[in-house]
């Protein structure tokens, strides 16, 4: 199933007109035509079963048939706050691999160590959309600004909250702390980690610090591996 995402529909959008890009899509890629099925997303749950009127290469025009609610597979919520990479490719991918496993919340954070500060918010927006669609997901998981680390302590306001890190200190490895069905916001520092002063700040406002094992990982493979332990926990 090819599935497409529209933000602007609702359950009471009756017809949908596909901008060209898309429609060149549909009609020369994908070879709908008329009568023909097209499934399309508005990212908050809902699935949009429509038919074709007008199979036209620059304007598609489709009816809506049929409103199916899509809830959660997962019984958890996950919100990742992390420090993009120096390499905007591997914070993409993280962005892309997240999405396909399941995360609800992104919030880019800039950390003492932090090798970048700036984000194209609108480009990780549309890689997010892609993997939503690739993936068959029906909800939109929210990229929010970027922000500094202290920003984030200021207004935390989840419970069960857990700071990654390499530092030394106390520390559990994930599948002791973390529940089963519980929401869960994840802290993963940048290349040159959190800072000890980060890590005291976090610990002040209740943080929970967590390791990730004994092998040295980059940014992006450590929060993937974060956000797969946190499914498997929850299987």
């Amino acid at each position: 199933m090819q599935l497409f995402y529209n933000p602007d529909i609702d359950k009471d959008t009756q017809q949908i007109t596909f901008d060209k890009i898309e429609s060149r899509h549909i009609v020369k890629v994908l070879r709908k035509k008329e009568g023909d099925h097209i499934y399309i997303t508005n990212g908050k749950g809902l699935l949009f079963i429509s038919q074709i009127n007008i199979a036209n290469d620059k304007r598609c025009l489709v009816t809506i048939s049929n409103i199916e609610k899509k809830t959660k597979k997962r019984e958890y919520q996950l919100h990742v706050v992390i420090a993009p990479t120096k390499n905007n490719e591997r914070f993409e991918w993280f962005l892309e691999k997240a999405t396909e496993i399941g995360i609800d919340e992104i919030t880019p954070i800039v950390s003492q160590n932090s090798e970048r500060k700036v984000i194209k918010k609108e480009r990780l927006e549309k890689i997010i959309q892609s993997a939503m669609k690739q993936s068959l997901k029906y909800h939109l998981p929210v990229l929010n600004d970027i922000i500094t680390f202290d920003e984030f302590l200021k207004t935390k306001k989840e419970e069960n909250t857990y700071i990654a890190h390499c530092n030394e200190g106390d520390k559990k490895l994930m599948k002791e702390v973390i529940e089963s069905k519980k929401s869960v916001t994840l802290l993963i520092g940048p290349e040159g980690d959190f800072s000890p002063t980060e890590v005291t700040r976090s610990l002040d406002v209740n943080c929970i610090p967590i390791t990730l094992g004994d092998t040295r990982l980059r940014t992006e493979t450590a929060a993937i591996v974060a956000v797969q332990n946190i499914a498997f926990i929850n299987q």
